[in-house]
């Protein structure tokens, strides 16, 4: 029997009966069309690195860390579009929604890579980025949840794990598709070219995959649970003050948040980014090597989201997702010290033989966040901590009396920095200070090279298959946290405001506490000298999941996905 959507009912299906070919689209026409704006989104992670250089300026550490927070607000404001598209879709369809997200990623993204950068235009490069940033994370978070609802309302009892499964391949794929067209990009001009202009070409390439996108979504039909409660006139008149303002319904809403998407949002972060930004910017790993590694991890972990969706039909969904936030934290550590061990051992050989130590009055140290580049800091601790920081070495803090000069000590050498001395506008260090900076520069650098600290990572040295089997461990966690996750989230609330409940706590999740990651994680690192520290920001986050899940939030496999109260 077909419903008003013009498709076959699901539940009419019989048990363990073959996938049919309408189900088949829905699933290919969904999920290929989420692989495209995952691209479009994940590109401007991929090339954080060159687009601080582009957009930003100020010292390496600074602009690096405003790269990755615009990056961030593209995640921040997600939850607003989940709210936005999250109603439409719950008022008007699912379908609709999907045409309206995937042209606003798909034109923004273009713009990007037409977008002057500050050289050109000054200030407005950096504020025209960050708003293409923000209309990009607004349409990712209505694509998401209809993606998520559309294709589990299209799902047979015991197969929405399985189907979901699809959709959660779509992140992986994505970043694995933008990292394949910027080292072919790479590969074909050059590195030099690469940097100078080259970086733009995977963002122009989108306008193609946005064609292609919505030529498909424009076959598709709407969900048959949808179009059922369409026709029967039950939609929401108000989505959004039924699915927040009634309790029943944000309770619900606040354990999906806190007990699910939280802990998995660190893990997926962590696994497929944060691992690709140590390997840069920590362990000095070059891009296109670090590329092909994330790559071919992603490749060979893949599979596995769908695996876990399955096993989730079967066994259910909530102790899947809540192991592998588990494992994780419990194993973030010694996964990432092996990442420096088989990535960079010299760097890790330094460590160990020669610590690094900064000697400083702690009152005379501050966290030197310079959005603009021209704020100076003139105390020796500041001073000496830039120069660590943009020679990307690890060093630990030791308490000075009060009001003493700052020093350096590396192995048995110890080198001393100054106050410097400003200029009558306050803006700049004097000639003098210059002079006695670029020497203090010299200084520790000189003495970094001989205690074994490398500039880069000999690309000899590093384990390529050890990296590898590391990398596709981190992205096995995130294919047992996210596998599952669409399923049980389309299942914890009814029909008619399905669409707005389970995307406000996936946004908030994966946008917020899994967006911010990178940005938080490496100015943790910052501020303490330790190259591990920021992992303690997923792993805190991980075990609160965990707890708040296993007391409070049931399984959801064999809820009925078409109750409507």
């Amino acid at each position: 029997m077909a419903t008003p959507s013009g498709t076959a009912d699901p539940r009419n299906q019989p048990k363990g009966a073959p996938i049919t070919p309408e189900e088949r689209k829905v699933i290919f026409a969904s999920s290929l069309g989420t692989v495209f704006e995952w691209y479009d989104f994940y590109l401007y992670g991929a090339l954080a690195p060159i687009i601080a250089k582009q957009f930003f300026i100020g010292e390496p550490t600074t602009t690096f860390i405003f790269a990755l927070l615009a990056f961030a607000a593209g995640f921040i404001v997600r939850p607003f579009g989940a709210l936005v598209f999250g109603r439409l879709g719950d008022m008007i369809g699912r379908k609709y929604t999907f045409l309206v997200t995937i042209l606003i990623m798909g034109a923004s993204t273009f713009i990007v890579g037409l977008l002057p950068g500050y050289a050109a235009i000054g200030i407005a490069a950096p504020i025209a980025l960050v708003f293409l940033r923000i209309l990009q994370g607004l349409a990712l978070g209505g694509e998401y949840g209809g993606a998520a609802t559309y294709v589990a309302e299209h799902a047979p009892p015991g197969k929405r794990g399985a189907f979901t499964a699809w959709i959660q391949t779509t992140a992986t794929l994505g970043l694995f598709l933008s990292l394949l067209v910027i080292l072919g990009t790479r590969t074909a001009i050059g590195e030099d070219e690469f940097q100078a202009w080259g970086w733009r070409v995977p963002f122009l390439v989108s306008i193609l995959l946005l064609g292609v996108s919505v030529w498909i979504r424009m076959s598709m039909h709407e969900s048959p649970a949808f179009a059922k409660m369409k026709a029967e006139g039950k939609t929401s008149k108000a989505p959004l003050s039924e699915a927040f303002g009634q309790w029943r319904n944000l309770k619900v809403v606040i354990l999906a948040l806190i007990g699910l998407t939280m802990g998995q949002a660190v893990v997926w972060y962590t696994g497929q980014f944060y691992a690709l930004f140590f390997m840069t910017e920590t362990l000095k790993i070059d891009g296109a090597t670090a590329n092909i590694m994330t790559a071919t991890s992603l490749a060979l972990a893949t599979p596995f989201f769908i695996i876990f969706g399955v096993l989730s039909d079967k066994i259910g969904r909530k102790w899947i997702i809540l192991g592998g936030c588990i494992i994780a934290a419990a194993t973030y550590f010694p996964l990432f010290k092996a990442l420096t061990h088989y990535g960079n051992p010299a760097l890790e050989m330094a460590l160990k033989n020669s610590p690094v130590v900064l000697v400083a009055d702690p009152a005379s140290c501050n966290f030197q966040f310079n959005p603009t580049g021209q704020r100076k800091f003139p105390s020796s601790c500041d001073i000496a901590a830039g120069i660590l920081s943009r020679a990307s070495v690890a060093y630990t803090h030791e308490d000075a009396p009060a009001g003493s000069i700052a020093k350096v000590r590396i192995g048995e050498k110890e080198i001393t920095s100054f106050n410097a001395v400003m200029t009558p506008d306050n803006l700049n260090f004097s000639a003098e200070s210059k002079k006695t900076e670029a020497a203090l520069k010299k200084d520790v650098v000189d003495a970094i090279k001989v205690a074994g600290y490398p500039t880069k990572a000999d690309d000899a040295q590093i384990n390529k298959p050890m990296v590898v089997l590391i990398l596709f461990i981190l992205v096995l966690y995130v294919t047992m946290v996210y596998g599952p996750i669409a399923a049980m989230l389309v299942e914890m609330f009814p029909t008619r405001i399905r669409y707005t409940s389970m995307s406000l706590p996936y946004h908030i999740g994966n946008g917020w506490f899994g967006g911010l990651l990178p940005t938080i994680s490496f100015a943790l690192v910052a501020f303490k000298g330790d190259i591990y520290y920021g992992l303690w920001y997923p792993i805190i986050i991980a075990i609160i999941t965990v707890v708040i899940g296993a007391l409070f939030v049931g399984e959801t496999k064999d809820n009925d996905i078409y109750a409507n109260d």
